[in-house]
């Protein structure tokens, strides 16, 4: 961990504290705002709706920009989206909450590279661990955001406006940290025929694993983790218990940063990935045991180390199906299937816990989960295949 890593995981941190108070607060605020109560994780979703549209801009201003500027470009847009929120919630239009969290969007698209651009500050042999390691940065998100959510709750007459604010402050102290890093990437001119078509890219296994399973665990995680406030608040759950939840489920994510990259050098991440896809399935066990706040708090920190296994797993499998002039595109395409995975499971979410309940939400997460095994397992094998031959 050279001092440019440091930096990029305390940025991690902060990215986190934004994506865990939404995660918080969006899906209340939208559930007292919405005009009928299946639309209260609109907000939510339009956070990773933004994403998802951002994927393709993102990736040609890290490509034009460079990464430093690219990152300082989001972290602006992601104080100014804070600041629509908050004037949102002040004057209780769901409709300019939903636009807000959509502009926030960017800034979720251009942070979700951070995990790539610690492959490029550390030596090769070691990216494994600098991947892994930045995301535990996340560490605190876990401990600040909820803090964050429930503290700044009740500072203005409408709930969370001030929550809002802080994200805005949240974002300008990121800037400051994010400005002291020095990437090794400097920005270039696209230029014709330079690698590889992004077509043959993608028709790799391994990018298809990768890609596949990386967005079917953060979807899986998004589907439980965004209607958890909800079905908890349906639970008669005071918001300090949903806070106390949250958090255990923050830290359950990046924790095992600490050593998930050791398991990965050691272990491969084909088998890392396999532990997070039958962690995932004890969530859903544990989830269908009872509505306590023991149950819950179980069930999402298992839900957080199942996605951190899974994503650190699938985001170290996709550096070997690319080469450096090749980054840019695909890992814009690995964001886009993330991103439009999680706006299905986050609109899918308000749908079903505000509709059919916590239990069936639980049940409909089994086949995402089935299907990202599969990939691992067909992929598994077929890596196995020449070796035994």
């Amino acid at each position: 961990m050279n001092r440019n890593l440091w930096l990029l995981a305390a940025c991690q941190g902060l990215f986190l504290t934004n994506n865990v108070t939404f995660a918080a607060i969006n899906g209340l605020v939208g559930l007292s705002l919405a005009p009928l109560g299946w639309m209260a994780t609109l907000p939510l979703m339009g956070y990773v709706v933004g994403g998802a549209i951002s994927t393709g801009v993102v990736a040609g201003t890290q490509q034009r920009l460079g990464r430093k500027l690219s990152f300082l470009t989001g972290l602006a847009v992601a104080a100014i989206s804070a600041l629509i929120c908050a004037y949102a919630a002040s004057t209780r239009n769901f409709w300019l909450l939903c636009f807000g969290t959509v502009v926030a969007g960017y800034y979720n698209a251009n942070a979700g590279l951070y995990r790539f651009a610690a492959a490029e500050l550390a030596q090769p042999a070691a990216r494994e661990k600098a991947v892994s390691l930045v995301m535990a940065g996340g560490l605190l998100g876990a401990v600040v955001g909820p803090n964050l959510a429930a503290q700044t709750r009740d500072y203005f007459a409408a709930p969370f406006v001030g929550a809002y604010l802080a994200l805005a402050v949240v974002a300008a102290l990121s800037a400051a940290l994010l400005s002291f890093v020095t990437f090794t990437t400097p920005p270039r001119k696209a230029q014709a025929g330079q690698g590889r078509p992004l077509s043959q890219i993608m028709r790799q296994p391994i990018f298809i694993v990768a890609a596949a399973s990386g967005a079917l665990g953060y979807g899986v995680m998004n589907l439980l983790m965004a209607s958890t406030p909800i079905a908890m608040q349906q639970c008669a759950l005071p918001f300090s218990d949903i806070a106390f939840v949250l958090q255990w489920h923050v830290i359950g994510m990046f924790a095992p940063g600490f050593f998930t990259g050791h398991l990965i050098k050691r272990f491969g991440a084909l088998p890392v990935m396999g532990v997070g896809v039958l962690l995932n399935l004890g969530c859903v066990a544990v989830a269908l045991s009872g509505l306590d706040v023991a149950q819950f708090t179980l069930a999402l920190l298992l839900l957080g180390v199942g996605w951190n296994f899974l994503f650190t797993g699938s985001t170290t499998l996709s550096l070997s199906a690319y080469g450096p002039d090749e980054k840019d595109r695909a890992q814009g395409a690995l964001n886009f299937f993330v991103f439009a995975t999680l706006a299905l499971s986050s609109f899918s979410s308000g749908v079903l816990v505000t509709t059919r309940g916590w239990t069936w939400l639980n049940y409909g997460s089994l086949l995402p989960l089935a299907l990202a095994g599969g990939a691992i397992v067909w992929l598994q094998l077929r890596t196995a295949r020449p070796a035994t031959a």
